[in-house]
């Protein structure tokens, strides 16, 4: 796998992206702060899985609460990330021909213990989303918290800690991941880029 670098060269080349400080730590706390304002505000719902009609909580599955995030937002630190999305939007359509035009994003907050089972991050009856990202908000996170993000690769798993500023991207349709379990409450974003 690529060193840390440029998202969309990793991208070309393994079809996953990691990218340690892909925000500077001030927007992450922001970013993160901002989430637990909405948190404690009770604008954070349960996830679920499968959508419309076909949507339901299962806890043995998914354990996060989210909420999305509206598009233009008023708050600088969301404008950031929608800005720094757009551009890794527009370096990856120019890399990988992906077609992506839009993003849809929300917050997330594992409780202590909560994960999300191993899955693809595309719909079975719908092939829109093309790119997912994530981007942690934790701060001082080490390994003897958990919470680590496996990703399911061809030459077997990885796992990646959730540290605050970290971006992790991978092609929605081909990366199986999974959650695994904290010790204590894990914050992040989850975006997908898209495509019509």
């Amino acid at each position: 796998m690529n060193p840390p670098g440029d998202p969309a060269d990793a991208l070309v080349d393994d079809g996953v992206a990691i990218v340690p400080a892909f925000f500077a730590p001030a927007t992450t706390t922001r970013l993160r702060e901002r989430a637990r304002t909405l948190d404690r505000a009770g604008s954070f719902v349960a996830a679920g899985v499968g959508r419309g009609d076909a949507r339901v909580e299962r806890l043995d599955v998914r354990g996060d609460r989210i909420r999305w995030i509206e598009s233009p937002s008023d708050e600088a630190a969301e404008r950031a990330l929608a800005g720094a999305l757009e551009a890794l939007r527009a370096k990856v359509n120019r890399a990988l021909a992906l077609g992506a035009f839009d993003v849809e994003m929300h917050y997330a907050i594992y409780p202590p213990g909560a994960g999300y089972a191993r899955h693809r991050d595309r719909f079975r009856d719908d092939d829109a989303r093309v790119l997912s990202c994530i981007v942690y908000l934790n701060d001082a996170w080490d390994a003897g918290d958990g919470g680590a993000l496996r990703l399911h690769l061809d030459g077997g798993a990885r796992d990646v800690l959730p540290v605050g500023g970290t971006l992790v991207a991978f092609l929605s349709d081909r990366v199986e991941h999974e959650v695994l379990p904290a010790t204590r409450p894990r914050w992040s974003l989850a975006a997908w880029l898209k495509r019509g």
